[in-house]
C-alpha cells in the first residue's frame, strides 16, 4: 500500500477552480497545485479546467470538473475539529456563506459539500463513561444547530 497518503477527488460540474479558491480562502494553512485543461481531445472545450490540485491544511484534494451526473450529498462528509468556539464560528460563518446549515454541526456548502464543524472536545463529552453525563451532552447536540461549545459543557456537567 501507498505510504503517501490519500488524495480527495471533489466531482463538480464546471465549478472546480471556483470551488478551490473558495476553500484556498477558508483555509489559512492551504495551497493551490497545478491546474489541468481539456484539450482538443475533449471532452470538454479546449481551454476550460479539467481538473485543479489544491490542500487545505495539509489534505490533498482535486477538484475534477466532470459534468452534471454526479452530486454531493452527506453520506460523505469533511469534519473540522475546532480548539474553541471562535474557531468553530469562524468556519461555520464561511461554510454557510451561500450554504446551508443543517443539524448536530453539518453544514452544506454552497457547492453542495457536507462539513462537519465540531469542537475537539465533542467525542470525549458523548462517549464519557458515566452514561447520563453521555446522554445529557448527546441530547444536547440534537437539539442544536450550529454547536455551542459553552452549552454542551453544561450539560455534560449537568448545570
Amino acid at each position: 500500500m501507498t505510504s503517501k497518503g490519500f488524495t480527495t477527488c471533489l466531482w463538480f460540474d464546471g465549478q472546480a477552480e471556483e470551488a478551490a479558491n473558495y476553500y484556498l480562502s477558508i483555509f489559512k494553512n492551504s495551497k493551490l497545485g497545478r491546474i489541468g485543461r481539456y484539450t482538443e481531445a475533449g471532452p470538454g472545450p479546449a481551454g476550460d479546467v479539467l481538473a485543479v490540485e489544491f490542500e487545505l491544511n495539509g489534505q490533498k484534494f482535486v477538484g475534477l470538473n466532470g459534468g452534471p451526473q454526479y452530486t454531493f450529498n452527506p453520506a460523505i462528509s469533511f469534519q473540522i475539529s475546532c480548539a474553541d468556539q471562535a474557531e468553530l464560528d469562524y468556519y461555520w460563518d464561511r461554510l454557510t456563506d451561500g450554504g446551508q446549515p443543517v443539524a448536530c454541526g453539518w453544514v452544506t456548502d454552497r457547492y453542495g459539500v457536507s462539513w462537519q464543524v465540531v469542537p475537539e472536545m465533542l467525542i470525549g463529552l458523548i462517549s464519557d463513561p458515566d452514561p447520563a453525563k453521555a446522554e445529557r451532552t448527546t441530547a444536547a447536540m440534537l437539539s442544536m444547530v450550529k454547536l455551542d461549545i459553552a452549552a454542551l459543557k453544561r450539560a455534560h456537567a449537568g448545570d
